[in-house]
This record gives C-alpha cells, sequence and structure tokens, in this order.
C-alpha cells in the first residue's frame, strides 16, 4: 500500500493482555490516509489499517463494515465504533490521533475507552 511504514505491525491491548491483530499496516501521508480502505474487498482476520493522524472516518465506498478504535497521542482508547457499516459517518472523536480499523466483528468488547495499546514490529 502506498505510504505505508515498510513491514506490518502487531497490535496488542494492553490493559487486558490480548493481541487485537497481527498484521496492521499504518497509513501516515495523504495518499494513504485519503485511500484507507476503500478498494478492498474485505480485511481478513488479524488484519488491520492504522492511521495517523485521523480523529474521524467515514465508510463511504466501502464493501464490508469495520471496528474502529480511535486513540490519542499515548495510544489510549478515546472511542471504540464496533460494525461500522458501509455509507456511514464515525463520530468526530476529538481526543483522537489516529484510528486503528479493524475487520467488523473483530473487537467484541476486547477494547473499552481507557485501555491502552501498545504497536510492536511484527
Amino acid at each position: 500500500m502506498p505510504g505505508t511504514a515498510p513491514g506490518h505491525m502487531v497490535v496488542l491491548n494492553a490493559t487486558r493482555g490480548a493481541v487485537l491483530a497481527a498484521r496492521v499496516e499504518t497509513a501516515s501521508d495523504f495518499a494513504s490516509r485519503s485511500q484507507g480502505l476503500l478498494g478492498r474487498a474485505r480485511l481478513a482476520e488479524g488484519e488491520g489499517l492504522w492511521i495517523v493522524p485521523c480523529p474521524m472516518i467515514h465508510t463511504f465506498f466501502m464493501k464490508f463494515p469495520i471496528d474502529a478504535v480511535f486513540l490519542d497521542r499515548g495510544l489510549t482508547a478515546r472511542r471504540v465504533v464496533e460494525n461500522l457499516r458501509p455509507w456511514r459517518l464515525s463520530p468526530w472523536v476529538f481526543s483522537a490521533h489516529s484510528v486503528l480499523e479493524l475487520a467488523g466483528g473483530t473487537l467484541r468488547g476486547a477494547v473499552r475507552v481507557g485501555d491502552r495499546l501498545e504497536m510492536r514490529p511484527a
């Protein structure tokens, strides 16, 4: 994916001691943030996209629902949105600096506001 850092990351919920995703790409420039997950048919189990910076998202033109964790600069969850369906807008999360997007149904309550996440090289 253009504009992403080389390699992937593993994302952990450090508060709860659980792996959330094993293959997360980073979108950190204008082109990759604008592209996001558009054009993909789905996210496989364990895949995700971390968009930095990003305080809100949309799912216009997407083909599948996503789970989204809005994170502050310290990687603390500020808002969790599960199963955001296509053609929707997320809330604007003023305290968020980034968002982690996962396949819809991945989280199932595994992240709560206040949880701290960790990003590690895969």
